[in-house]
């Protein structure tokens, strides 16, 4: 009688079962341990391939931080670990973001000091004293957690001393700060951080200057009054780096112009700059004569003239009396006063009284010769030249520069050998360097061009970098040395103990059990072949069958239809 397909895994077990029971004990135990240790290796191989890579998302917390995260990603089932060498706490990458989202939703991490949610729940009946001091708890437990963003920081305290205003002048006083900073190993705080550091907590502390600011490190060393060398020598950083940059600008310009002759690697350049950062202000005022008549000019000008005639003293007193009447004239024929006649004086014989013509007064002198008293004064300004000049000379001005440029000597074509180049080619690169350095010889400018044989050396990038850093080479190869690991353990055990068991448990047949089961399998074949052919026979019999009821129902269909409806019928038996 022929095997069913669901007796085949039943015969396969049961011989299975019966190999494994003519092993020894020793043997089955191995047998077992082996195929038990290849499962593990085989599901921890899927385990570490299937499950999501994890990054940090906090790392260097306090304790206080760290067991309250914990809580809340246990308590939200986000699965999490913990890497005790850095105090890291990792989570799936996928998921970094919205659970960080999550956890500042709830205020963590909280950076080990109390903010301004300390304002959050107020208490009822809380004094007025107890209400500043949490105001100045949370003013310094702001100012420390800002203070802790910076890179170099580890974690910062504030504590701010903020005196009780009062209405005297001689009684205020003023604010005072003190930060205490802890440092990453190896970090330290470049000048200009901790001048940021204490304006920060300047600005945030009203009335609270920068010098009454103290800063100080874990190890107690004073920051706050920390000074560069460079400055105190009187040299200043920003000044370097202006230097660097010029001659790096004018270097590169020098390659620009030389790599399309000679190539990348056939010319070397060095710059060497002398900047001028002295700042000079002057201011000159300066006076010239007028010589030239023509370059003069008149301000202003103003003359006075006065002539008198002294007689002796009669009449009554005073200021009028003391001196002779003025003659009255025509105004008709004699001019105004202050107008002189173009006509000629009239000639006058000897001993005839004369005249007097002084301040565009012209009276007659009578009887005896009468003492006169005249004054002329004249004053007359005049403009003088006046040249106001402001000079200022521009700070980072080029004094000198200084250019060295080595060129190689050119390889001859198909030969190892090389020559120097020709005495028109170096004068070429001489004079395209002059033009791309801005060579000035009033400036004093120096330039030096030569050409030698470079030494051969290592070429840049040969080699695998890899191999001089190994923690790279660790990183990089971690992951595929530990699946290279499980792999080979598992194929040890499956060759070299699983396999050779198997081949225990199921010994080599011999001829005689080869040729009975070739019997059998002959003996099972024609029982197939019987079954098969009655199963075809009985087939066709109901072919035929359904042939007749098909040709009976088109010939007359009403007896089918009750046949068909007695077959239906509740009442048929």
């Amino acid at each position: 009688m022929a095997t069913s397909p669901e007796t085949a895994p039943q015969n396969s077990l049961s011989r299975l079962l019966s190999g494994f029971g003519r092993l020894e004990m020793q043997k089955k135990l191995v047998l077992l341990v082996s195929v038990a240790a290849v499962i593990a290796l085989a599901v921890t191989a899927y385990l570490w391939l299937t499950q999501g890579e994890y990054k940090v998302l906090f790392s260097n917390l306090s304790d206080k931080d760290g067991g309250a995260i914990v809580a809340t990603l246990e308590q939200q089932n986000i699965p999490h670990q913990f890497s005790p060498g850095s105090g890291a706490i990792l989570v799936p990458s996928s998921r970094v973001h919205e659970i960080r989202l999550k956890l500042a939703q709830q205020g963590l991490p909280r950076g080990g000091s109390i903010g301004f949610e300390i304002m959050d729940n107020p208490k009822f009946g809380l004094s007025q004293f107890a209400e500043q001091v949490n105001y100045q708890r949370a003013l310094e437990g702001e100012l420390a957690r800002t203070i802790s963003s910076i890179g170099a920081v580890q974690s910062a305290r504030v504590h701010l001393a903020i005196p009780k205003p009062s209405v005297f002048v001689r009684d205020d006083q003023k604010p005072t700060a003190s930060v205490l900073l802890n440092l990453y190993g190896g970090r330290t705080l470049d000048p200009a951080q901790i001048s940021g550091i204490t304006h920060l907590v300047a600005s945030s502390v009203p009335q609270l200057s920068s010098g009454s600011v103290t800063i100080i490190d874990q190890s107690g060393a004073l920051l706050s009054q920390l000074k560069s060398r460079f400055t105190e020598a009187g040299l200043d950083p920003a000044q370097i780096r202006y230097v660097r940059e010029i001659e790096d600008s004018i270097g590169k310009r020098i390659e620009e112009i030389l790599k399309p002759m000679l190539g990348p690697e056939n010319y070397k350049v060095q710059v060497a700059a002398d900047i001028d950062f002295a700042q000079t202000e002057q201011t000159a005022e300066t006076y010239k004569p007028n010589n030239t008549p023509e370059s003069t000019s008149i301000r202003s000008k103003q003359s006075t003239e006065t002539a008198s005639v002294n007689g002796p003293a009669g009449g009554i007193p005073g200021a009028l009396t003391n001196q002779p009447p003025v003659p009255a004239t025509a105004p008709i024929t004699s001019p105004a006063v202050g107008t002189t006649s173009s006509a000629t004086p009239p000639k006058r014989a000897p001993g005839e009284p004369g005249s007097i013509e002084a301040a565009g007064i012209s009276a007659p002198l009578v009887g005896a010769a009468q003492p006169i008293s005249t004054s002329k004064n004249a004053t007359t300004n005049y403009e003088i030249d006046k040249t106001i000049r402001h000079t200022k000379q521009a700070m980072g001005s080029v004094r000198r520069l200084s250019a060295a440029v080595v060129v190689n000597h050119r390889k001859e074509t198909g030969k190892t050998t090389t020559k120097p180049l020709a005495d028109t080619e170096m004068k070429q690169i001489n004079d395209l360097v002059r033009q791309a350095m801005g060579f000035s010889q009033e400036r004093g400018d120096s330039l030096s061009v030569a050409n030698a044989p470079f030494a051969a050396g290592e070429k840049p990038g040969s080699g695998f970098s890899a191999w001089k850093d190994p923690e790279t080479l660790i990183h990089y190869g971690k992951d595929p040395l530990k699946y290279l690991l499980i792999a080979a353990i598992i194929a040890y055990l499956w060759f070299k103990v699983i396999l050779p068991l198997f081949k225990s448990m199921f010994p080599p047949r011999t001829a005689a059990q080869i040729a009975a089961e070739a019997a059998q399998s002959a003996r099972q074949s024609a029982m197939f072949d019987e079954t098969d052919a009655a199963n075809q026979a009985e087939l066709n019999n109901y072919s035929a069958k359904l042939d007749r009821a098909r040709s009976v129902a088109q010939q007359d269909p009403k007896t089918v239809a009750n046949v068909i409806k007695n077959w239906i019928s509740p009442n048929a038996a």
